[in-house]
């Protein structure tokens, strides 16, 4: 993995989220009308971002895997990633610097309290979108656990999406880059059926060599 040292990072989970909502209540003491009333307009002036900034956006907050390719020895599942988009609105890059981008999953929760599939079930084919000669590339295909070999680790840990070795070089030749994954999930035979969810959190590094 590599040294994140001063690490600026930007995550984003998807495949799976919740959402908290507070409301508050409280009683208020009558007044008497007010005998006069005086507005007070608030005023600001934002100026832009001087430098602009190193960023990572997705496209879509969730994604659903469908079976096919299923053998007689262990059940697959497939989708895509929603697109990731890195964008470098900086006029100034600092020199040796590089930024990548990895992506890590949680195990896979049953909905009706079904046992885990956990996250080495779940690999990816990475493929940067943005034409290119090589300032950008994708991470290697990462197999799932069912596969075996090297790079059947699953995305237990944080897996390679795509790198750009030389962040000035790539500023200046685009600003911004898209890639996204075919995702895999393979499973035993006898898996509980039922719904399962699992949360994909990418995030964005930059480093210096």
């Amino acid at each position: 993995m590599m040294n994140k040292g001063n690490a600026a990072r930007c995550a984003v989970g998807i495949l799976g989220g919740l959402l908290l909502a507070g409301v508050g209540t409280g009683a208020f003491a009558q007044y008497p009308d007010a005998d006069g009333t005086g507005d007070v307009d608030v005023k600001v002036d934002i100026a832009p971002t001087e430098n602009g900034a190193l960023s990572l956006t997705v496209a879509g907050t969730e994604t659903t895997l469908t079976e096919g390719g299923t053998t007689a020895t262990y059940r697959q599942f497939s989708g895509a990633l929603p697109n990731v988009t890195v964008t470098d609105t900086r006029e100034d890059v600092p020199a040796g610097v590089y930024w990548y981008v990895t992506g890590q999953a949680s195990a896979f929760e049953g909905a009706a309290g079904q046992p885990d599939i956990t996250a080495d079930h779940l690999g990816w084919a990475p493929k940067v979108l943005t034409p290119n000669d090589g300032e950008v590339t994708e991470g290697d295909t990462v197999g799932t656990s069912i596969d075996g070999g090297a790079n059947g680790v699953g995305l237990v840990d944080q897996e390679l999406l795509a790198l750009a070795l030389d962040s000035d070089e790539a500023q200046a030749t685009s600003g911004q880059w898209t890639a996204n994954a075919e995702l895999v999930l393979k499973t035993t035979t006898d898996v509980a059926p039922g719904a399962y969810t699992s949360t994909l959190t990418l995030s964005l590094f930059e480093d210096a060599f």
